[in-house]
Formats: structure tokens, sequence, C-alpha cells
């Protein structure tokens, strides 16, 4: 089997095995970043209709190893999206470190509020991975995940365009030694296969694969956590992709 998702399970849950003392160790040993503190919401000047953002999910959103969350991705995003489409940005963010795609799902948007949006930006998928969730799981809270953000925040009747950041390249985080790195890499890989099947059954969502691979010093303290100067690239390269979202018509 030569697919990411045909990988058969038994050689990640056996090699994980083996490597068990060693997942142990970087667990009990792992610096821990708190959350960008500062404003949740803001927006970002410019002429005509604004552009209302939304974003939802994991440490990313949350800021994690940046002091102010206007510096990490959501900020670094709504500016992105403001100079490329000279419209003014509106965004919010909401999210938590440590979730996985269901604890997203269950704890931050059980209880949001309906709130109109003509983009979200969904990042899930390092908890699933670390957090050793099943490919079955993975695809059905993903699924639920992303159902939920377009119910919340369509408009009229029509959903937002959802889009899901891919997964990071967890194969490149200085944190996770070697072998454990690798393996984390190649499964994260997998669950990011299966999250580009689950929004090719959407048609209002897109996954936008996790192409930038920040070298050593953009990433935070604590080595597994992208730095302000790496959101700033990384919501760059997220804009460029996004050409009928920063249509000024």
């Amino acid at each position: 089997m030569s697919s990411a998702t045909g990988f058969p399970d038994w050689r990640f849950w056996f090699g994980l095995t083996v490597l068990l003392p060693q997942a142990l160790y970087v667990r009990k040993t792992a610096l821990r970043l708190g959350p960008a503190s500062g404003p949740v919401h803001g927006e970002v000047a410019g002429v005509g209709r604004p552009l209302r953002l939304r974003l939802v999910g994991d440490s990313i959103i949350a800021g994690v190893g940046i002091e102010r969350l206007g510096d990490a991705l959501p900020g670094q995003l709504a500016g992105a999206l403001a100079r490329h489409s000279g419209r003014p940005v509106q965004w919010r963010a909401i999210g938590e470190g440590g979730l996985d795609a269901g604890e997203v799902h269950d704890q931050l948007l059980a209880g949001a509020q309906a709130e109109a949006a003509d983009l979200v930006v969904v990042s899930i998928g390092v908890n699933d991975v670390t957090g050793l969730r099943s490919r079955q799981h993975w695809r059905t809270r993903l699924a639920q995940l992303l159902d939920r953000s377009a119910e919340l925040h369509g408009d009229q009747g029509r959903p937002p365009l959802v889009v899901h950041l891919g997964i990071p390249p967890l194969g490149h985080f200085p944190a996770l030694p070697q072998p454990l790195r690798a393996v984390f890499g190649h499964r994260a890989a997998v669950l990011d296969a299966i999250a580009v099947e689950v929004v090719a059954q959407r048609p209002w969502a897109r996954h936008i694969a996790s192409e930038f691979v920040p070298s050593g010093d953009q990433f935070a303290a604590d080595g597994y956590h992208p730095n302000a100067a790496a959101c700033a690239l990384w919501a760059d390269g997220i804009a460029e992709r996004l050409p009928e979202v920063i249509a000024t018509s």
C-alpha cells in the first residue's frame, strides 16, 4: 500500500510501542508555554466591504508561544488578507491549546453564538496525532467540526468558506527527538490525507496543505510552536491561496 491512508495502522502502533519510553520522556520534560495575550478580535483597516474572518482551533489559534495574539496567526492572517485584498478585515479567534478536533467541537463550539462570516479558518490535527486518536475518530470528529463551523457562521442560508489548515509537519519539529519525530511526522501525513478526503466531500470547504516548514529560528522557545516571524510567512501563503475570498466584488 503506497498511499498515506493505506499505510497499515499496526506499523504505527508497533513503532509507538517501541518508542514509548522516549514519548513519555518528551511529555514529561517538554517546555510548556502559555497562550498569547491581547484581544481575541479586531479589525484591520481597508476600503470597501469588510471581510469577516473567524478562526477556531488549537494552540495555533490561541497563539501559544507568542506574546500577542495580533502577532500570532489570527492577527497575521487578518493583516495578510487586508494587504492582498485592500479590504477591511474583521477577525475573531476562539482557540485553546491541547485540544483535538472533538474537544474543539464539544468545548469551544458547543455554546458558541452564531455569527455570520465570509471565511472560517480551522486549525486542528496535531493533538489528534499526539493524542493517538484513531483514523475513524479523526475522520468523524473533523467532519463534525467543519459542519458545525459552517452552520454557526452561515449568512442567510449560505455557508462561509471553511478552510482546514493542513496538519503541520511534525517530522520537522525540533522538540521531538528522532525517531519519535519521524513516527509522528508520518502519522501527521496519514491524518492529513484523511482531512483532504473529508474536505473534498464539502463543496464549501477547502484544505490548504501546510507547505510552509519553518526553520529552526522560526520556532517558539519550546521548539514546537511557530513564532511570530513564522506566522507572518504562513499567513501570507494562506492569503495568496484564497483569491476568491479576497476579491473586492
